[in-house]
């Protein structure tokens, strides 16, 4: 009963050090996992870009779907912390559903089953929309990145600073790894 105590005693005081450390990467781990606790932060974020998109009420509900599980199955891992002063490079690599591959293979079925995406012989973008969506929701397809999230410390905590178009399309699984 001793040994027990003792380990969980110990065990609360390297927890509580591993906490009470304010280093970048705690800021990136906290970043990364709103997304994978779906913050409230994040839900608003998912409900502006749907708004954004030119959706009916059922394409945004499938949309805010792949959102979601794009975010809660997000992993990563912290690979390296870079240090220069109050600014940070923390390199994570991260494992999304891969939707650039669904919008490839998508668009690609688009070119050569055109005939299924039509309504009174005129292209219905409204079907094509449709079918990409529930691919999406569909796929358990995943690929892999490297990113650097850059932070800065602000009076005395680390913060992470707005990641760049390219980083944030990995996140979301969008990067054009074609390129």
């Amino acid at each position: 009963m001793k040994k027990i105590i003792i380990f969980i005693v110990s065990l609360f005081m390297v927890v509580g050090c591993s906490c009470s450390n304010d280093l970048a990467a705690d800021a990136v781990e906290k970043y990364l996992n709103d997304y994978k606790g779906l913050s409230d932060s994040v839900l608003t974020g998912i409900d502006k870009l749907v708004e954004n998109e030119d959706l009916n009420d059922k394409q945004e509900d499938t949309y805010k779907e792949v959102l979601k599980k794009q975010y809660r199955n997000l992993s990563y891992t912290i690979e390296n912390e870079s240090y220069d002063g109050d600014n940070a490079n923390v390199t994570v690599k991260i494992t999304v559903y891969d939707l650039h591959k669904i919008e490839k293979e998508t668009q690609e079925y688009l070119n050569t089953h055109e005939e299924e995406f039509l309504t009174n012989g005129v292209y219905d973008a409204e079907k094509y929309l449709d079918y990409k969506l529930e691919k999406m929701k569909e796929t358990e397809d995943t690929t892999s990145y490297n990113i650097i999230i850059r932070t800065i410390k602000v009076d005395g905590k680390w913060q992470v600073e707005q990641p760049d178009e390219e980083t944030l399309e990995k996140i979301h699984g969008i990067y054009n790894y074609d390129r």
